[in-house]
C-alpha cells in the first residue's frame, strides 16, 4: 500500500516506480483527503509494506501529508514495514524528525526513510527558480538510479534512514517552515493572464481540485502551494503575484501521463 503526494509529478513518479516494483496498490492522499471522510482506515494483509512519498515543502513535510497521517490507522497491523521516502530539490532539513514526531502516538514506527533529489519547481519567493535544463537532466538521471536502489533496499526491508538534512536545518524547518506555512500557502496572489486559452490543464491537475475554469481558472481555499497549476500551464498564463514573472516551469516528463 503506497500513499503518496504529489503537485508537478517528482513524487507522483517516484510512488509509480515504488508500487510498480514492489507490488503495491498506489492511493493518492489528496484523493483522500479531498473526499468526506474524517477519518482513513485501511486494512493490511500479511507482509504487506506501507509506504508514504511525499515532496518536500520549504524543508518539512506538506501540511496535508502530516494531516493524513496522523488520521491513519491500519487494522490487522502486525509489525508491518513501514517507510517513507520525500523528493527534494536539495535538502530535507529536519523531515525525518518530523516524521518520527507525526507517528510518535501510533502503534507503528518508521523502519526505513529515504529524500530524493529531484528538480527544483518551487518559485514563488524572490530568488526560487527552476533548475536549468541541464541540471534538471542530470537530476532526473540520477534519480532513476537513486530509485532503483531504494527499491532494492526496500524489497530487503532493509531497516535505514537516508535523508540528506542539509545546513541550519534547525532553522529552515522550525523557523521558516511555520512562516511558509502561515503566509505561502494560499491560492490568493494566483492569477490568469490574457494568455489564458482556457484549455483546463490547470483544473486537470490540480490535486486538490481547487480550480474551476470558468473563461479563466478560478482558485478555492483549498491550496497546498503545489504550484502544479503555474508549472501546467501551456501558454505561462498562470503568476503567483509578481514573484513567477518571467520564472521558468518545471512538470516531471511523465507526469502529465501519470494523472
Amino acid at each position: 500500500m503506497i500513499f503518496y503526494f504529489s503537485g508537478t509529478g517528482n513524487s507522483k513518479w517516484i510512488a509509480g516506480e515504488v508500487a510498480a516494483y514492489q507490488n503495491e496498490k498506489l492511493i493518492s492522499i489528496a484523493e483522500e483527503m479531498t473526499g468526506n471522510s474524517s477519518t482513513f482506515q485501511y486494512t493490511l494483509g500479511e507482509g504487506e509494506i506501507v509506504g508514504f512519498i511525499f515532496p518536500v515543502y520549504s524543508w518539512a513535510p506538506p501540511t496535508i501529508v502530516m494531516e493524513f497521517i496522523k488520521k491513519i490507522c491500519f487494522t490487522n497491523y502486525n509489525g508491518q514495514y513501514c517507510f517513507f521516502i520525500c523528493s527534494c530539490g536539495d535538502e530535507v532539513g529536519l523531515t525525518l524528525k518530523i516524521m518520527h514526531e507525526t507517528i510518535r502516538a501510533k502503534e507503528w514506527t518508521w523502519k526505513a526513510g529515504f529524500s530524493v533529489i529531484m528538480p527544483n519547481n518551487y518559485v514563488s519567493l524572490p530568488g526560487f527558480d527552476t533548475d536549468s535544463k541541464d541540471i534538471e537532466q542530470k537530476k532526473l538521471n540520477e534519480s532513476a538510479i537513486e530509485v532503483k536502489r531504494i527499491n532494492d533496499l526496500l524489497a530487503n526491508r532493509a531497516e535505514q534512514f537516508d535523508c540528506k538534512k542539509g545546513s541550519f536545518a534547525f532553522l529552515k524547518s522550525r523557523i521558516i517552515n511555520p512562516l511558509f506555512n502561515k503566509f505561502q500557502v494560499t491560492a490568493k496572489p494566483f492569477y490568469a493572464t490574457d494568455n489564458c486559452i482556457s484549455c483546463g490543464l490547470c483544473e486537470k491537475h490540480c490535486p486538490m481540485h481547487n480550480i474551476k475554469v470558468d473563461g479563466k481558472p478560478i482558485w478555492g481555499d483549498n491550496c497546498t502551494s503545489c504550484l502544479a497549476c503555474y508549472h501546467i500551464c501551456p501558454n505561462h498564463a498562470i503568476n503567483y503575484g509578481k514573484a513567477t514573472i518571467k520564472k521558468h516551469q518545471y512538470f516531471h516528463p511523465d507526469g502529465k501521463k501519470l494523472r
